[in-house]
C-alpha cells in the first residue's frame, strides 16, 4: 500500500483513495468533494449536548488530567488551611487574666467522692458443700432476705454433720 499526501489537509492517505477520508477532498486537486461534517451529522444524528454532559464527556477523555487537577486542588485547599490555622493559632491573643497554674492544678481541694474507698467486708455463707459456698457483699442499708426462704433450685441445704448426699 503506497502513501500519498492529501492536498487540502495534508494526511497521509492511501495513493488510491479517491476522497480523502479525513477532509473530504479530491487528494490530488484538493477541491471539496463531499462535506464530511454535513455526512456524519445526517448519519449519527448527534443531539446538544448540555454544559454538565460536556463536561462529563471532557472528564471521560481525559480521566487521569482530571484526577491529577483534583489532587492538585485538595492539596492546595489542605495547604491553604494549614496555614489558615497556624496564623490564627500565633496571632490570636485572649483579652482574659491570666489563671494561675496553682489554680488549674491543684489537687489539695478535691470533693471526697474521688477519694478511694475501702474494700467491703466479706461474709461468707457455707453449707457444707464446697460447690454452694457464696461470697455476700453486705452494703449499707441493704435488707437480708427473711431465714425461712426456700433455697435456690437444685439445692436443699445439708444439716450440720450430715454427710453431702450425691
Amino acid at each position: 500500500m503506497s502513501k500519498a499526501v492529501c492536498a487540502a489537509c495534508r494526511h497521509a492517505i492511501d495513493d488510491a483513495a479517491k476522497i480523502c477520508p479525513y477532509c473530504g477532498s479530491d487528494p490530488r486537486t484538493g477541491k471539496k468533494i463531499v462535506d464530511t461534517q454535513a455526512l456524519l451529522q445526517e448519519v449519527f444524528h448527534p443531539r446538544e449536548l448540555s454544559a454538565t454532559e460536556e463536561v462529563m464527556q471532557y472528564a471521560r477523555q481525559r480521566q487521569g488530567v482530571v484526577i491529577t487537577c483534583a489532587v492538585i486542588l485538595v492539596l492546595a485547599l489542605l495547604a491553604g488551611f494549614h496555614q489558615y490555622v497556624l496564623r490564627r493559632n500565633r496571632t490570636a491573643v485572649s483579652d482574659s487574666a491570666a489563671v494561675p497554674l496553682t489554680d488549674v492544678a491543684d489537687l489539695s481541694n478535691q470533693a471526697e467522692e474521688t477519694r478511694a474507698l475501702p474494700m467491703p467486708d466479706l461474709k461468707f455463707q457455707y453449707d457444707g458443700r464446697p460447690q454452694t459456698m457464696r461470697s455476700f457483699i453486705i452494703e449499707p442499708g441493704a435488707v437480708a432476705p427473711p431465714s425461712g426462704a426456700p433455697a435456690s433450685a437444685g439445692t436443699q441445704p445439708a444439716k450440720a454433720g450430715a454427710p453431702p448426699k450425691q
